[in-house]
């Protein structure tokens, strides 16, 4: 048995307050905080506002079938007491080299995207006086400095309240515009999604909703620095209840953003920016002439909370993976690091945001693209990451009263036949079709 499970067998088994649950949340917010970015700000919406309510059930269908990847993020840190990504080195560290080529990747990719994003929203509020390259390097001063300030406890304290404002404000939206009803006129035929040629979309969509499964990493490692910082006073029960919490949020606010999609651009008429950045303003722009020029700033407000506090999680959790990346690389294979896994961490949070500036900078006509294509490489990476973390709760570091039960093994298993088929189904589509 592991020492987090013999202290957590060894502390009576009693309730908590509701005071004391908002005080264990934080990294299944800032989990969910991290995915309320582009796959539902854009990829979400953009879904509504392209097919309706039609893909609403392929929503809520992958983040079941993610659901026990991501869980196994808090499910085997509890168990074994050491994060995904020395699990991962416990399998063969091939993977940790594939997972840490992946990320390096995806972490300046993902980061300009989401920065951009954010600048462009935050051009509402300052006007034309900036470009768009000068507002993103803004938001990644102010991302650096809200995580160098006081980083995790800073971070794990504000995302909760910024979150819960977000889902106010998307919810009230919502139910604004499902007052007024969808903008399509009665003779309007929505186009279908279930054919080859929207094959892409689909995938690109999937890919990142609600994020990468290999971002349950961040749960990892953000679990652990929870731990720490609350001197152990942190049970199995609490990080899943953390976790659900966060993840739900995420399902909900996903469904959320695509009924704003489907009741407001849906049918409207207008056609749908092929720019991130217009796409942004034109969002607002549209919601306001529909629900009412009032709602502006409340849209605006939503969107900015919305890409800020992705940017500062992405920042955040990739920096971490990283760097315990690089320093269990310094260790032998399978085992745990005598040093401190966040020992890179802000050398690479600067680094990352200096990369993704200079993306912005020099590639932002093509950053929409990439985009596309970090959503689709994701999905791709989903079969790799989701058997790497099914496989994780079969090694000996794991008790048995913490491993998966057999109602979460069949959905692992479906969702591993799921991502392999349609992995199949997208090459037939690049290869024949596309």
């Amino acid at each position: 048995m592991s020492h987090a499970a013999e202290a957590q067998a060894a502390k009576p088994v009693s309730s908590r307050s509701l005071r004391q649950y908002l005080a264990i949340l934080g990294p299944g917010i800032l989990g969910a905080a991290a995915a309320i970015g582009g796959s539902h700000l854009v990829a979400s919406t953009k879904a509504g506002a392209l097919y309706g309510w039609q893909l609403a059930g392929l929503v809520v269908l992958v983040n079941l079938l993610k659901y026990p990847f991501f869980q196994i993020g808090a499910r085997y840190t509890m168990a074994a007491d050491e994060s995904l990504i020395q699990g991962y080195d416990r399998i063969g560290r091939g993977y940790l080299y594939l997972f840490t080529a992946l990320n390096l990747f995806a972490s300046v990719v993902s980061t300009a995207g989401v920065s951009m994003l954010c600048g462009s929203i935050l051009g509402l509020f300052v006007g034309d006086s900036l470009n768009v390259t000068q507002l993103t390097i803004i938001v990644l001063a102010g991302s650096l400095a809200f995580l160098i300030s006081g980083h995790y406890r800073v971070l794990d304290g504000v995302t909760k309240w910024i979150i819960a404002g977000l889902a106010v404000a998307t919810v009230a939206a919502l139910v604004i515009a499902l007052d007024r009803g969808g903008v399509a006129p009665p003779e309007f035929v929505s186009p279908s999604p279930w054919n080859l040629a929207a094959i892409g979309f689909l995938v690109a969509l999937m890919g990142w909703m609600p994020a990468p499964i290999e971002l349950s990493t961040w749960n990892s490692v953000w679990l652990r620095q929870k731990l720490k910082d609350r001197g152990g006073d942190l049970t199995y029960r609490d990080s899943i209840v953390d976790f659900n919490v966060g993840y739900v949020t995420s399902t909900v606010l996903a469904l959320a953003f695509m009924g704003l999609g489907a009741l407001v651009l849906h049918g409207s008429g207008v056609s749908l920016a092929g720019s991130g950045i217009a796409f942004a303003h034109q969002l607002v722009d549209v919601y306001a002439g529909v629900i009412g020029d009032w709602s502006r700033w409340l849209i605006a407000a939503i969107a900015f909370l919305c890409m800020f506090s992705t940017t500062v999680t992405v920042l955040d959790g990739y920096s971490r993976a990283l760097s315990e990346c690089f320093v269990q690389f310094g260790q032998p294979a399978g085992s745990r690091p005598t040093g401190h896994g966040a020992r890179y961490t802000y050398p690479l949070m600067v680094v990352m945001a200096i990369v993704a500036a200079l993306i912005v900078m020099f590639f932002k006509g093509a950053l929409l693209a990439m985009l596309e294509f970090a959503m689709i490489s994701a999905f791709v990476a989903a079969l790799v990451f989701a058997w790497l973390n099914y496989r994780l709760m079969g090694l000996d570091s794991v008790p048995a009263e913490h491993r998966l039960g057999k109602g979460m093994v069949v959905l692992s298993w479906i969702g591993i036949v799921f991502f392999a088929s349609v992995n199949a189904l997208l090459a037939y589509w690049y290869l024949f079709v596309k």
